[in-house]
């Protein structure tokens, strides 16, 4: 089993920066693909990105590609989202999610609780 904590949302004016982090425990982060995934009220989960295993992959979505990095520190069992020149429309809850395999879908075994994303304009 794995347990996930996000960490680092918040209120933030467009055009300004925050910085996700995914704390894991119970197993280590090596064995899984991890993503980012986020939901606004009313709209379906919206895949972000995913990296790989090593973290020598990277996938982001259409919308928040150039602006949002995907990162990963194995050593302290940690993935973050860098988000960068936020939007309006970035606000939402993210939510980290891994898996052993990566997918722009939400085919991954284990889910954080999600924490909220507020973008003013």
């Amino acid at each position: 089993q794995v347990q996930l904590v996000e960490s680092g949302g918040g209120l933030v004016q467009a055009g300004g920066s925050l910085r996700l982090a995914c704390a894991a425990s119970g197993r280590s982060l090596t064995s899984y693909a991890m993503a980012w995934f986020r939901q606004s009220p009313g709209k379906e989960r919206e895949f972000v990105s995913y990296i790989n295993r090593s973290g020598t992959g990277k996938y982001y979505a259409d919308s928040v590609k150039g602006r949002f990095t995907i990162s990963r520190d194995n050593a302290k069992n940690t993935v973050y989202l860098q988000m960068n020149s936020l939007k309006p429309e970035d606000t939402a809850v993210y939510y980290c999610a891994a898996g052993p395999y990566y997918s722009t879908t939400a085919q991954y075994d284990y889910w954080g609780q999600g924490t909220q994303v507020t973008v003013s304009s």
